[in-house]
């Protein structure tokens, strides 16, 4: 075996590659905010595709998961392309970046994906059920090497250098059973699997009204979230003690997903949501892009590396309503 032919199978086997599924799958469920029924059907994709939603009942137009199509982060994450949009994309999309899925096609006959039990591990069965293959593209990170940081004193999102991708989280809520909760783990598919991805969406009974009269949470119900009393809970126990601020860790790892490639960083927030969280991914992915242009306009293979930028900004929709809503903060 010659040098350069051992060097280059050296460089394969420490290589990462793309994933996509096996084989289709397939759920039911309702929207958690249109409360519409919808059939959700997995499927595998090519290599480089990265995640896109094909919305049936508009005749299969499709909706990127990728930052340039972010349209709301109003109680959810909701992306827009093609003049459709496909809404609460967020629990799957924490469970593809924990599984290390690249690449997928997901089929929607309504606009929303279904909430199912309100948190990400119905998706991650799915995911499990369904398989995982190997493909022929290199998976590239974003590695980070200076810190980036929204929004403001009381609401924000860090991101700081790491060798792999941690998140840290502080969520204050003046309620009995919620209070003040901090978690901080290693996301690793294990870690994810085990501690995050069984943590619901949480809502509060006295804001349901309100919440259903701007047409949200039509599909909330005591089967797909926690939900919160004057007191207490309303409908059983909780999975964890923290449970609230560990379903914010997945919500902001679903939103890290829409960057289409891994990032490698350790990110804290406290009070965030996913305005800030979009912001975190709007200045990931412009830094990124930065590095690919230079003055002269041509593209440059993308460094592992991302720049630090401050923005201490509060968006429209964080500071509309002190609802807390559905793990809306």
């Amino acid at each position: 075996m010659g040098i350069a032919h051992l060097l280059s199978v050296l460089a394969c086997s420490q290589m990462e590659f793309q994933q996509t599924i096996r084989k289709p799958v397939e759920c039911r469920g309702v929207g958690l905010h249109s409360g519409q029924p919808v059939r959700l059907i997995l499927r595998p994709a090519p290599p480089g595709a990265g995640i896109h939603f094909r919305l049936l009942h508009r005749g299969g137009t499709t909706v990127a998961a990728h930052p340039d199509s972010l349209a709301d982060s109003h109680y959810a994450t909701t992306l827009g392309e093609n003049g459709c949009r496909v809404q609460t994309v967020e629990h799957l999309l924490s469970a593809t970046h924990a599984l290390g899925i690249d690449n997928l096609e997901v089929e929607l006959d309504a606009n929303e994906l279904p909430a199912l039990d309100g948190s990400a591990k119905p998706f991650v069965n799915l995911l499990y059920a369904a398989g995982r293959r190997v493909q022929t593209a290199p998976r590239r990170s974003v590695h980070v090497n200076e810190p980036i940081r929204v929004g403001d004193d009381g609401r924000w999102v860090e991101i700081v250098p790491a060798q792999d991708l941690w998140v840290s989280y502080t969520l204050d809520l003046d309620h009995p059973v919620v209070g003040t909760q901090s978690a901080s783990f290693a996301v690793t598919e294990r870690v994810f699997v085990e501690e995050v991805a069984s943590a619901r969406t949480y809502g509060f009974l006295s804001d349901l009204e309100r919440l259903r009269e701007n047409g949200l949470a039509k599909g909330g119900s005591l089967e797909n979230a926690v939900v919160l009393g004057s007191n207490g809970i309303l409908n059983g126990h909780l999975r964890f003690q923290d449970e609230f601020v560990r379903h914010k860790i997945l919500d902001l790892i679903g939103d890290l997903a829409i960057l289409g490639r891994p990032v490698i960083g350790h990110v804290v927030a406290r009070n965030a949501g996913h305005a800030l969280n979009h912001q975190l991914v709007m200045e990931l992915h412009r830094r990124a892009l930065a590095e690919r242009l230079p003055q002269n306009g041509r593209a440059r293979p993308l460094r592992r590396s991302v720049r630090s930028l401050e923005v201490p900004c509060r968006s429209e929709a964080e500071a509309v309503q002190d609802l807390p809503g559905l793990a809306a903060l």
